[in-house]
């Protein structure tokens, strides 16, 4: 709604889950896609790489109620020209807009310390991580993410919620078998054993809220 009451702008489509709006974005190829991240179908990251290989003059603003210390860097690190906390006022998002339209850059947001000073201290006295080619298990890049498929992220996200392997198949209309099968994947394309560190890792992949 306020959008649509912006001077010069048009909402040209609005979609509920992701996989929608990338096939309109790939077709009609719109000036600005504002996206969130946890979004049913695709995760928002996946719609940006996407769109940002596609159709790369499309500017890109994020607005995420769900921010980490580690988002801002991953999410400019894909390319993306602005990102915005869902809990900043809403001029904050107008003022966004309207910024990376001219083809300007905007990140306004508050994320917390990756560590509080007590983790911090803990943290360095722990044996290093597990890596996967070259990426750190403690601090997964965009490239980490872009190591997921669609349905994989869609399969670790409700892992990562505490469902059963029935449980997913019977949510994403799969077989047990093939959930196995992306889970065994999954472990092995992110480098960890069991469940916890797969858990960890979405949490600071921003695959699921912490």
């Amino acid at each position: 709604m306020a959008l649509n009451r912006m001077r010069g702008l048009v909402v040209a489509g609005e979609f509920a889950d992701g996989k929608s709006g990338l096939d309109y974005c790939l077709k009609e190829k719109p000036v600005l896609l504002v996206v969130d991240l946890f979004l049913p179908g695709m995760h928002g990251l996946e719609v940006i790489r996407e769109v940002r290989a596609k159709v790369p003059s499309t500017r890109i603003l994020v607005l995420t109620g769900h921010p980490d210390a580690e988002l801002p860097g991953r999410l400019m690190a894909l390319g993306v020209h602005g990102f915005v906390d869902k809990t900043e006022p809403i001029n904050y998002v107008m003022q966004a807009v309207e910024v990376v339209l001219s083809g300007g850059m905007f990140f306004a947001t508050n994320v917390p310390p990756k560590f509080s000073a007590s983790e911090a201290s803990a943290a360095g006295n722990l044996p290093p991580t597990p890596q996967k080619s070259g990426l750190p298990l403690t601090v997964p890049s965009v490239e980490a993410v872009k190591m997921l498929s669609s349905r994989e992220i869609e399969v670790v996200q409700l892992v990562a919620a505490g469902l059963s392997s029935k449980e997913i198949a019977a949510r994403l209309d799969l077989s047990v078998r093939t959930v196995e099968k992306h889970r065994a994947n999954i472990m092995e394309k992110i480098g960890v054993r069991e469940v916890a560190s797969l858990v960890r890792w979405c949490i600071q992949a921003g695959l699921v809220k912490s």
